[in-house]
């Protein structure tokens, strides 16, 4: 929090937020409090797990920020996947 203060006090934290939102080309971006804490939600397509430390470093760098990400899937890729899935159980024979 102190070092959000801080970047938002010298007026970068607008900049970091809109850069990285840029950068993954966000579907969608939410910003709110959560336990006490400036937070934000970004949901993009990442499809390179080296991407991380791009994603995160200038986050831990800029704003010492907390970074979580999780994997998620559209209506298409959990279809696809629940499909291959059964199909790996059905060819097992369980």
């Amino acid at each position: 929090t102190e070092a959000g203060n801080a970047a938002a006090r010298k007026g970068e934290l607008p900049k970091i937020t809109r850069g990285l939102v840029e950068q993954l080309h966000a579907e969608a971006a939410y910003f709110l409090p959560e336990d006490g804490q400036r937070s934000c939600l970004v949901v993009f397509d990442m499809t390179d797990s080296a991407q991380i430390p791009v994603i995160v470093e200038p986050l831990f760098l800029g704003a010492n920020a907390r970074v979580t990400l999780v994997p998620c899937m559209n209506l298409d890729d959990v279809e696809r996947g629940m499909a291959e899935a059964f199909s790996e159980l059905d060819d097992s024979g369980q």
